[in-house]
């Protein structure tokens, strides 16, 4: 066993590719596709409607395919896959895989569920170690990280070639608990271990530097075969996997939601573009004490601070530059020495698109909202001489922040009569996946520019109304690059490639829209055109 191992770990790659479809055609289109970058797959024969029909032709695929390393998965349905069969057809599938056959090479490694293991008969397990093939035992927990030992405990009789354990992460830190236990397996054991979920992004990353002899990803976005699985070309190209070392600096942005968040993208290509040794991932949290937690043990260096968290990081900060103290929040987190510091990068990300547009000085700006990010551009626009006006949907808020400001609140109904340099809108209605009604209506935008500092997706409800009614607009875009440049140059003193954060975000929105058209048809004319003159 211990030289299979071996040569299976010889053949393969840091990352597993999970190939799906509904017959074997599609899967073998996926699959031939994939294997031009990583040739490393998995087959889900679950995905299958006929499993056993459709070996012939996978077989006669990796005949044709040597240099490929293939593993067949076939998860029944009460074990998070689609097979509907019984455990003893489960079984007679994989040694159909592992079989050889006339001019056909098989699987070089099966994938047998924990739970369909010990439901067999140790004869029936061991025929499917002695056939040549290796054998992978996994378990997967889709609620929660609890137990590793006691998993691995339950898969170690069965001698598999490689351990799978994949839990749920529901906090930051449930990948700190795997990632340990990882590294204290890792020696005695080739063990594959990822966490599930958005929260779950660290241990699909940093796993493989803890010890995992390998990870999983999707074939392509849309393909996912478990929750917060990450497309391969993103986990090479975007977080350069094959990278990742004991001496690479993480960083991240921290906040609730921000699965959908362009900063790892945009963050890792400024780090790839400078040579710096370091990786940036989405830190999904609901709960400060989590992150600073996270922050302490991985350790983060550095951090994106975006809602819902930028005035409660602030306790946590040993230090803190003067703008986040006299704004009250903090979109920048570096850690020196075990320490904390605070820096605000918001305020350099909205006056550097108006000041190239207008004189900021005797301004009059309608500022929409009063959290972190409408408290930056209150005090930033405040501090270079502006009038400022403040609306949100919570009055006493905005009354609060206008009179720590010197800013002036403004009610619904006096718009009508108002007229401005400057909208701005800093809260998160527009943004992808906000269904929040729009805050003002097309008679209400009395402006000469309006800026939506949503970045996602660039042509908002908002700057589609502004637009139809000839105003200059400011897309989130800028503001959102500005604000990364600044964070980069923070954390590693070099000057930002600007111009290319800028292109590769515009490039994913393009993506997005792309994406988004082909699943709604109707709508793709307009989204297109839209983004191209965003850009």
């Amino acid at each position: 066993m211990p030289n299979l191992t071996t040569h299976l770990r010889s053949r393969i790659g840091k990352v597993c590719v999970a190939i799906t479809g509904v017959t074997a055609a599609e899967m073998l289109e996926k699959a031939a596709s994939a294997v031009k970058e990583t040739p490393f797959v998995e087959f889900r024969l679950d995905y299958l409607e006929k499993p056993a029909a459709a070996l012939g032709k996978l077989k006669t695929f990796l005949a044709e395919n040597t240099a490929v390393t293939a593993i067949a998965t076939c998860r029944r349905a009460e074990n998070g896959g689609k097979f509907e069969g019984t455990v003893a057809a489960e079984l007679d599938i994989l040694m159909k895989a592992a079989a050889p056959a006339d001019d056909q090479i098989p699987f070089q490694m099966v994938d047998l569920e924990l739970e369909s293991a010990e439901a067999l008969k140790p004869a029936d397990v061991a025929k499917l170690r002695a056939s040549g093939v290796g054998l992978i035992v996994s378990h997967h927990n889709f609620k929660e990280t609890r137990d590793l030992d006691g998993i691995y405990a339950r898969i170690e009789p069965f001698a598999p070639n490689f351990v799978k354990i994949v839990p749920t992460a529901k906090t930051l830190t449930d990948n700190v608990t795997l990632m340990r236990f990882i590294e204290r397996i890792s020696d005695s054991a080739a063990i594959v271990g990822i966490c599930m979920g958005d929260a779950g992004i660290i241990s699909r990353v940093l796993g493989l530097r803890a010890g995992s002899a390998f990870t999983f990803a999707a074939a392509s976005v849309g393909e996912e075969t478990g929750p917060g699985q990450i497309a391969a070309r993103t986990l090479v190209e975007t977080y350069r996997i094959e990278e990742v070392d004991a001496a690479t600096r993480v960083y991240g942005v921290a906040g609730n939601p921000v699965n959908k968040s362009l900063s790892p993208i945009m963050m890792n290509t400024a780090f790839r573009r400078e040579t710096v040794n370091a990786v940036y991932l989405a830190l999904q949290t609901a709960k400060m004490d989590d992150l600073v937690s996270l922050i302490g043990q991985i350790p983060i260096q550095g951090a994106s601070i975006t809602m819902p968290h930028k005035q409660a990081i602030l306790p946590h900060l040993e230090h803190m530059d003067a703008l986040s103290q006299k704004i009250g929040a903090c979109n920048t987190v570096s850690r020196v020495e075990g320490r904390l510091y605070g820096f605000n990068t918001d305020v350099a990300g909205i006056l550097s698109p108006l000041q190239k547009r207008i004189d900021v000085k005797g301004a009059k700006v309608l500022v929409l909202g009063a959290g972190g990010s409408a408290r930056a551009a209150v005090f930033g626009l405040r501090d270079k001489g502006a009038d400022v006006f403040l609306l949100n949907r919570t009055p006493e808020t905005a009354a609060k922040l206008a009179k720590q400001a010197g800013a002036k609140c403004i009610k619904r109904e006096a718009l009508a009569k108002s007229s401005f340099d400057v909208i701005l809108n800093a809260t998160p209605v527009g943004m992808a996946g906000n269904k929040s009604p729009q805050i003002l209506g097309p008679d209400e935008l009395k402006a000469r520019i309006v800026f939506d500092i949503v970045y996602n997706p660039i042509d908002t409800p908002l700057i589609r109304m502004a637009r139809q009614q000839g105003l200059t607009v400011i897309t989130g875009v800028e503001m959102f690059v500005q604000q990364g440049a600044r964070q980069f140059e923070i954390w590693t003193g070099k000057p930002a490639p600007e111009e290319e954060m800028l292109r590769v975000v515009v490039h994913s929105l393009k993506q997005q829209a792309e994406i988004a058209a082909a699943s709604h048809p109707a709508e793709a004319t307009v989204k297109k055109s839209k983004v191209k003159q965003a850009s």
